[in-house]
């Protein structure tokens, strides 16, 4: 079970937030993080470096909290290997059928009060409880 860190929560909210004003400030551009992702793909598209250095900047936050605090973040994961590429596949035919992720209709569209990422987000919601009821309450874990 995952334990709820108030403070760490509300600092983390708080600098994803700052981070999706910055950016729609200075490059006009929504942060959905697969949009990002997919901009430094092949084909790679003129403003591959802002792109690049967002998601160093996601990466290396967590490295920096560990060598300022002494204290190793936690990650661990639940699920086999084949769950998390079947998710994977589920969450990017979404992310296309949806035209975005939870980061950029979740947090950029609903703070720009968009009615489309609005129904987005209550969709992705309603599909997270219920997956994780019918994955941990039906079928038992997995």
């Amino acid at each position: 079970m995952t334990e709820f860190t108030p403070l760490e929560a509300i600092l983390g909210g708080s600098l994803i937030g700052l981070a999706s004003v910055l950016l729609m400030a200075f490059h006009g551009r929504i942060a959905g993080m697969t949009g990002i992702l997919a901009g430094i793909l092949p084909p790679i598209q003129a403003d591959w470096a802002w792109r690049a250095t967002f998601l160093l900047g996601a990466i290396a936050g967590p490295v920096a909290v560990s060598a300022i605090t002494g204290t190793a973040v936690p990650f661990e994961n639940p699920v086999s290997l084949g769950a998390v590429i079947v998710g994977g596949f589920i969450v990017g035919v979404g992310v296309n059928y949806g035209s975005g992720c939870t980061s950029g209709h979740g947090v950029c569209g609903m703070a720009r009060l968009s009615l489309r990422s609005i129904t987005a987000t209550a969709t992705f919601m309603a599909a997270t409880f219920i997956t994780v009821y019918v994955v941990r309450h039906i079928l038992g874990g997995i």
